[in-house]
């Protein structure tokens, strides 16, 4: 199996300028744990939801932190051609949860540890009662 076929094609995309809860507040409204930052400046960048729970954590208010103080630009991206081995090496020897996917420089979705696991376990089915 690729990445291709794990992948979301619906990527949450903010720019620089929004602040923690803002982020925060579209991540949950999507049910996602991490959003693609476009930065005209830092070109593109992931924020996570750890990335969020870290400011907080250290006192940090999420109503006046921007998401470009928070987001990492030394991003690891994946292709659509990877394999899912590929993408889950590159996520446990990074250390991250989320790889975004670029299809000829562009972003094409965002890939995450459970979309790998969701692929290798088949999905339990509902016994009846």
């Amino acid at each position: 199996m690729f990445v291709r076929d794990a992948m979301s094609t619906l990527v949450l995309t903010i720019g620089p300028a929004h602040t923690l809860r803002q982020a925060a507040a579209l991540m949950s409204a999507r049910r996602v744990g991490a959003a693609l930052v476009l930065d005209p400046d830092a070109g593109m960048g992931i924020l996570t939801e750890r990335d969020i729970l870290n400011s907080v954590g250290l006192g940090q208010d999420p109503d006046t932190e921007r998401t470009d103080a928070h987001t990492t630009n030394n991003v690891v991206f994946a292709a659509p051609d990877w394999t899912l081995e590929e993408a889950a090496r590159a996520m446990a020897h990074g250390g991250f949860r989320h790889l975004i996917v670029l299809d000829g420089g562009e972003p094409a979705g965002i890939v995450s540890v459970r979309d790998i696991i969701r692929c290798w376990v088949p999905a339990r089915r509902r016994v009846p009662a």
